[in-house]
C-alpha cells in the first residue's frame, strides 16, 4: 500500500475539532484507493506558545521538512492577544512558514453552491446560480515582509511606525504564471487589482502583468481593476471575475470579502504552493480553511469541518497529483450539503447538524 507522508498542524480552537474528521475522511477514500496515511501531528500557533513557548517551534519545522506537505488548521484567539505583536499565534507561525517554505503563490478559490446562495449577504438575484471565482495572491512580498519594518522614537517626542511594501519583476512574474495557469483551467479570464494611481510598486506590477500576459498568453482576457473598485464590485456582481491576481495584502483583504459573498468561511478552503518540490516532484504545499479559529464555538462540536476537509482534497490534486480522488471529495461535500445536511453557519431555515453527523454525511457519500 502507498503511503501519504504529511504534516499535520491542528493549531487551536475548531482546528483540532475540524482535523480530527478531515484525517478520518482522507483516511477512508484514500483506502478505498490503495493509499495509506503517513501523518505525523505537531504543535503550531497558540497551541504551540502553551507547549514550547513559541509559535513555531523548531522540532514543527522539521516535521514539516520532512513531509511531503502541510495541513494546516487555523490558529490564535483571545488568550493570546494580550502577547507582543511579533509573538502573535499567525505573525509568529503562519508567516515564517510561509517564508520558510517559499510558499509564494496562494490559490483560494471562491465557491457558493447555488443551494447555499442564501447564505450570502447578496441579494439571491445578483447570484441566481452561485458563485465560482478563485483569489490568486502574491503571499511573499509585498509589505508583509518588505524591510525596514520597525517603530520608532522621534526627537519631538513623537512616535512613527514603519512598514516597506517592495516588489521585484521575477515576483510579479511568478505570480503572474500561477493566475495563468489557473485561468487555462477555468475561463480564460485574469483581472489583475493593483492602486497603479497611487503606488509606485502598483505602477511596475501593472506594467510586469500586462507585458508578461501579452508575450506569454495572448488567450487569455487581462484586466486591470484599482482595489478600491475592486471591492466595490466583488460585493455588486462577484461573476464578472473568474481569475483575481493580486499582491499581498490586497489579496489578503479581497478574498476574505469573497469569502464572506461566498455566504461561510466554513466552506472556503486555500492551498499555499511555492517553489520547491516534495519527494514525488509534485509541488510542496501548505493546505488550510480560509477561516479563523471560531474560539465562541471551540469545543462545542458544531463547527463545520467542510473548509478543512476541502484543503485535504486540495492536498491531495496538488502535493500528490491525486486528481481523481480530491474530486470524489468535492462531490461528495457537494452532495451532502444538496441534500440538506448542513451546519449551523450554513443551515439557513433547516435543522443544523452537529461537526461529527456532517462528516458522517460525507462519509457515508463516499
Amino acid at each position: 500500500m502507498k503511503s501519504l507522508k504529511f504534516a499535520v498542524l491542528p493549531g487551536d480552537g475548531i482546528g483540532p475539532e475540524v482535523m480530527e474528521v478531515t484525517l478520518e475522511i482522507l483516511g477512508k477514500v484514500l483506502s478505498d484507493e490503495g493509499y495509506s496515511i503517513d501523518a505525523t501531528h505537531a504543535p503550531v500557533g497558540g497551541a504551540a506558545i502553551d507547549q514550547a513557548g513559541e509559535a513555531l517551534p523548531e522540532s514543527t519545522v522539521k516535521i514539516c521538512e520532512d513531509s511531503d506537505a502541510i495541513l494546516f488548521g487555523s490558529v490564535g484567539g483571545p488568550k493570546w492577544e494580550s502577547l507582543p505583536p511579533a509573538q502573535q499565534p499567525e505573525r509568529a507561525s503562519l508567516l515564517p512558514l510561509r517564508k520558510h517554505f517559499q510558499l509564494f503563490a496562494n490559490i483560494r478559490p471562491g465557491l457558493l453552491y447555488p443551494e447555499l446562495v442564501a447564505a450570502s449577504p447578496l441579494k439571491t438575484e445578483r447570484i441566481p446560480d452561485g458563485i465560482d471565482m478563485v483569489c490568486i495572491r502574491e503571499l511573499t512580498g509585498g509589505i508583509y515582509f518588505g524591510q525596514p519594518k520597525e517603530r520608532r522614537d522621534l526627537d519631538d517626542g513623537d512616535v512613527e511606525a514603519l512598514d516597506t511594501m517592495v516588489y521585484k519583476k521575477s515576483e510579479i512574474e511568478r505570480i503572474a504564471e500561477v493566475a495563468a495557469q489557473t485561468a487555462l483551467a477555468r475561463g480564460k479570464r485574469v483581472c489583475s487589482v493593483d492602486k497603479a494611481n497611487v503606488l509606485t510598486t502598483s505602477v511596475l506590477w501593472r506594467e510586469v502583468v500586462t507585458a508578461f500576459f501579452a508575450e506569454k498568453y495572448p488567450e487569455i482576457e487581462l484586466s486591470h481593476m484599482y482595489v478600491d473598485n475592486a471591492a466595490m464590485q466583488l460585493a455588486r456582481d462577484p461573476n464578472q471575475f473568474d481569475v483575481l491576481l493580486t499582491e499581498n495584502m490586497f489579496g489578503d483583504i479581497l478574498s476574505d470579502e469573497m469569502g464572506i459573498v461566498c455566504g461561510s468561511l466554513g466552506m472556503l478552503c486555500s492551498a499555499s504552493l511555492g517553489l520547491g518540490t516534495n519527494s514525488l516532484g509534485n509541488p510542496f504545499g501548505l493546505y488550510e480553511p480560509a477561516g479563523g479559529t471560531a474560539p465562541d464555538i471551540a469545543g462545542l462540536g458544531v463547527a463545520n469541518p467542510c473548509a478543512q476537509i476541502l484543503s485535504g482534497a486540495m492536498m491531495l490534486r496538488f502535493s500528490f497529483g491525486l486528481n481523481d480522488i480530491a474530486n470524489r471529495i468535492e462531490q461528495a461535500i457537494k452532495e451532502t450539503v444538496q441534500a440538506g445536511t448542513r451546519t449551523g453557519d450554513i443551515a439557513f431555515g433547516l435543522e443544523s447538524v452537529n461537526t461529527r453527523t456532517m462528516a458522517d454525511a460525507i462519509l457515508s457519500r463516499l
